[in-house]
């Protein structure tokens, strides 16, 4: 057991790793320790502080075993500061995600400052055989691409995606709710074409009407938009 497992499997809880397990059937439960994710946390900001030779090794050993080894990889990449390496970094671990939950928090910081080379990067993920790849993609143009740098062409980028996989699906749609909450007239626009599956299209209705920054004006006409 390498010093990282022993210092994750110290956290490990239980119970909370029989949660984890119900919430991500695409991962082997005998790979989850069980770790909260403020720990993970804590643990990426120690490393990243104190033990720089670690980190580097760490980053090097994929793929990794556990669960809780990918989520600190991921929290470990995000807060790498030089944009070259971040994107490296982020190159080499995307063939290894295999859960949304990993996925979803793979937000590096570096990207905010360089979001023209992240735009045509995101093109190219969103394009992957690889479903976590494509959702890695699609969350980037929903993270960083939903306010000054938005532009109506990216809403007929992540529609079009011809993918059948779930998890891509449901990416989609939690992208188009979160721009109708931030673009909301061309979003709109966008999705009464009835260009989206018809699924996805509904998805996203709903997760819009869950949210409270769509005003209850907009919400009666997206009811009614429903397919």
């Amino acid at each position: 057991m390498t010093d990282i497992q022993k210092r994750l499997c110290a956290m490990q809880d239980k119970e909370y790793r029989s949660f984890q397990s119900r919430l991500m059937p695409t991962v082997n439960p005998d790979k989850i320790i069980g770790v909260r994710v403020p720990q993970i946390r804590e643990l990426a900001r120690n490393v990243m502080k104190n033990e720089p030779e670690l980190v580097a090794t760490f980053l090097q050993e994929l793929p990794h075993h556990y669960y809780e080894e990918d989520n600190l990889h991921v929290l470990l990449v995000n807060r790498t500061k030089d944009f070259a390496t971040c994107l490296m970094q982020v190159e080499a671990f995307l063939p290894h995600l295999d859960n949304w939950a990993t996925c979803d928090s793979f937000r590096p910081q570096s990207f905010t400052r360089h979001r023209q080379q992240v735009l045509a990067k995101a093109r190219d993920w969103m394009t992957s055989d690889h479903c976590y790849t494509v959702r890695f993609g699609i969350g980037c143009m929903m993270s960083y691409f939903l306010d000054k740098d938005f532009s109506p062409e990216q809403l007929e980028l992540v529609g079009g995606i011809p993918s059948e996989e779930y998890y891509v699906r449901m990416m989609q749609a939690w992208y188009f709710a979160t721009a109708l909450a931030k673009q909301y007239r061309p979003t709109l626009t966008y999705l009464s074409k009835n260009n989206l599956e018809v699924w996805t299209h509904n998805k996203a209705i709903q997760k819009a009407l869950e949210s409270h920054r769509i005003t209850t004006e907009q919400k009666t006409l997206l009811r009614k938009m429903k397919r």
